[in-house]
């Protein structure tokens, strides 16, 4: 067969899109024994895409092989769970745990509930992992639009990455290499982000986690 095509402006095509989200998906959650036992399927698969997306991911998969589970699953909550800059909750940025962020949260919640998917019961729907493997294995245009929305956060995890020096900023080049280049609003809406913070208002988010009871169902995120 000859080669997969691509877009005519030179981005990956859907096809090779969905594999990074799929691959991504899984390197960006907890790394469990599961995905562990997966890596050498996973750089197979990320082997094949082209670059910058593909090589990006053979590189943290070689990292992942290299280190042991203690020590990957101890770099994971060091990097994500113990930083609020690395926070994987795409809607935190903008609103912190505030009421308003119940109300962004909605827009997920409808995507998948239009594209008859519903999360587990503690889940929330705007962790990258549920995005990425929804853009994956569900609706790739809804998944693409909502990571181009969040292009901004995306941009802002993957700086804070790199300056601690993380292995896990090549999963984010990997992803934001399946989206379009950002433009002024994405930069200023990123300087902004960034100077502000998220803001502080506790509040409980629980009645936008969604319903467990239909199929498909993700696995549970951190």
């Amino acid at each position: 067969m000859g080669r997969r095509s691509r877009a005519d402006n030179g981005a990956l095509s859907e096809r090779d899109s969905r594999l990074v989200w799929r691959i991504a998906a899984l390197l960006i959650d907890y790394p469990g024994a599961a995905t562990l036992a997966m890596l050498p399927d996973l750089r197979t698969a990320a082997g094949a895409i082209p670059p910058p997306a593909g090589a990006a991911l053979v590189s943290f998969v070689d990292y992942a092989r290299s280190s042991g589970e203690t020590e990957l699953a101890a770099h994971y909550v060091e990097t994500f769970d113990l930083r609020k800059r690395n926070c994987l909750h795409l809607t935190y940025y903008a609103y912190g745990d505030t009421r308003k962020r119940g109300m962004a949260l909605l827009r997920f919640k409808h995507a998948y509930r239009n594209a008859n998917v519903e999360l587990g019961e503690h889940e929330l729907p705007d962790h990258l992992a549920v995005v990425l493997e929804f853009a994956a294995t569900v609706d790739p245009v809804t998944g693409r639009r909502l990571l181009a929305d969040h292009r901004p956060v995306l941009e802002l995890i993957r700086m804070s990455l790199a300056d601690s020096g993380s292995p896990y900023r090549a999963v984010l080049d990997a992803v934001c290499a399946t989206l379009p280049e950002m433009g002024a609003a994405d930069r200023r809406k990123i300087a902004a982000l960034a100077a502000e913070g998220p803001p502080e208002e506790a509040v409980g988010l629980e009645p936008f986690a969604l319903d467990p009871s239909s199929q498909p169902e993700f696995g549970g995120r951190r």
